[in-house]
């Protein structure tokens, strides 16, 4: 229910109507078969719409539903390495972590120590380095190498957009040979749009029932 005495009223059709008691406009939109609904609730006065509640909160999910389809989730891939690498395998995972850092994704590369590999972890360092120095045109380091327990790692960010799909973003293969994922922060949904007459940012709606005042 609008208790605020007075409104600024937009027609279905888009049109300023001005500033009227809210009694009248509620008359009016009764008239019209219409609710009367709080668009910007925080304007002095407060506007309102004449709509049809129900299929306004419809259109309103609809396109939350449809903005959220089309984001795509910066996503963690992971490529791992080991001290012993040949150069076929090393060529392998440097064209997959090319294709991650195009995506859009941020990149996590690792070298794991087995036994007294450990006892020489510039190799790894010395890898890590020449693996990001290969694919430097599509991403820059975001933390240099770092020993943690037995697996020496570095991060990436990509220099490419992410790219916007159709479909839900696809689920993480083999760590080993699709890389690990995880969720980053989405972007978030576009906002609802208010009447263009109105500065002030919109609000969850209410609405009047066209018979209340």
């Amino acid at each position: 229910m609008i208790r605020i005495p007075q409104v600024r009223v937009i027609d279905e059709e888009g049109n300023q109507l001005g500033v009227m008691p809210t009694p009248k406009a509620l008359e009016m939109a009764q008239e019209r078969g219409l609710d009367l609904v709080e668009v910007a609730p925080m304007a002095a006065p407060p506007v309102t719409r004449f709509l049809d509640f129900g299929q306004y909160k419809y259109e309103l999910t609809k396109r939350e539903k449809e903005a959220k389809r089309r984001q795509r989730a910066v996503t963690f891939k992971e490529v791992r390495l080991s001290p012993k690498i040949g150069t076929g395998d090393f060529d392998t995972k440097m064209h997959r972590a090319v294709e991650f850092l195009t995506d859009g994704d941020r990149l996590k590369v690792t070298v794991r120590f087995r036994g007294r590999e450990l006892t020489h972890p510039e190799l790894g360092r010395a890898l890590l380095e020449r693996f990001a120095e290969q694919i430097k045109e599509h991403g820059v380091v975001e933390r240099p190498p770092m020993l943690e327990g037995k697996s020496m790692f570095l991060t990436m960010t990509s220099t490419h957009k992410p790219k916007i799909v159709d479909a839900p973003a696809r689920p993480a293969g083999n760590a080993e040979a699709a890389g690990e994922s995880e969720p980053a922060a989405a972007p978030e949904p576009e906002p609802t749009p208010t009447p263009a007459a109105v500065p002030e940012p919109a609000a969850p709606p209410t609405a009047a029932s066209a018979g209340e005042s």
